[in-house]
């Protein structure tokens, strides 16, 4: 993955404050954010680079790993260990008459990195050492329909194209890994592992909560009274329900099976609650107020 600079890309200089950091982020965040830019491929890899650059600059101890090692920020503590045994090599050498130096100078410091990071083997049998590639992140935007059952999907990451199986079930906020799809390993290392974090919009008037779906139905006064049957959506079509005669406002009915798909479980569903709103008549004729009267009376 070519080298990023996290301070270019939020405008500031190394030596911004945290309060900075904070501000640039979140004017840059709403500039470029995909709800602004919808369907602007520019401005969604603009997005993730933002988002890339504060996760780093925005944790002081990833910040001070970043700068002092650049693009290799995530591979500090190696490089570091590294440097203490080939500090204590060093040491052991000047004890038997060699040069001693208390670390990395000059050249020394140059072959150290060209070893660990590409180069070929060093003097005296040094080995290149291998690292694991960098992990990438990524968004993706999907409606509450489309995670109802499974779908295949390609999405580009780091200019790469990506086939996926998106599970249905899938909820806003979850996170799946994608083994190897990350960036390329260092000196023959694995590759990093790529992390697809789901936004997910309820395009529907059903509520989610989990597996289960949660809806308001308008019901009739009279259905409500004497009971019968009613025709309902759900997210796998219409289908009946009937309804007890003296139904109460707000009476919850469940509906087994038919909420949402429960993820990685073929053939798994939550259920469907309905909460019935009776409608209460309006603009009552002279002969209806006549009837409720002599209702209203029978009840007394």
């Amino acid at each position: 993955m070519a080298y990023i600079d996290y301070y270019k890309v939020l405008g500031l200089s190394k030596n911004a404050s945290e309060k900075d950091i904070k501000k640039a982020y979140r004017k840059l965040a709403r500039k470029y954010h995909p709800d602004v830019n919808p369907n602007n491929k520019e401005a969604e890899k603009k997005f993730k680079q933002i988002n890339e650059a504060n996760e780093v600059l925005s944790n002081p101890e990833n910040r001070k790993k970043y700068d002092k090692y650049g693009e290799h920020w995530q591979h500090a503590d190696e490089i570091e260990k590294a440097n203490k045994q080939r500090q204590s090599q060093q040491q052991y050498a000047g004890g038997f008459g060699g040069a001693q130096h208390t670390g990395f100078e000059g050249e020394d410091f140059s072959d150290f990195f060209s070893s660990m990071f590409g180069g070929a083997s060093g003097a005296g049998g040094r080995r290149s050492v291998k690292f694991r590639g960098q992990d990438y992140n990524a968004e993706l935007h999907l409606n509450l329909t489309d995670v109802y059952k499974t779908q295949k999907q390609v999405i580009t990451v780091n200019n790469k194209k990506i086939r996926l199986t998106i599970p249905a079930g899938v909820e806003n906020g979850q996170v799946i890994k994608i083994k190897g799809k990350g960036g390329p390993g260092i000196n023959g290392g694995p590759n990093g592992d790529l992390y697809i974090t789901f936004s997910i919009t309820n395009n529907t008037k059903f509520k989610r909560d989990g597996n289960n779906l949660y809806t308001t139905v308008d019901l009739d006064l009279y259905t409500a009274v004497l009971g019968g049957e009613i025709t309902i959506n759900t997210l796998d079509g219409k289908v009946k329900l009937k309804v007890k005669p003296e139904t109460q406002n707000n009476t919850k009915v469940k509906l087994k099976g038919k909420g949402f798909p429960v993820y990685r479980k073929e053939g798994v569903y939550g259920d469907l609650y309905v909460t019935y709103n009776i409608k209460i008549p309006k603009n009552l004729s002279p002969k209806e107020k006549q009837l409720f009267q002599e209702l209203a009376k029978l009840r007394k």
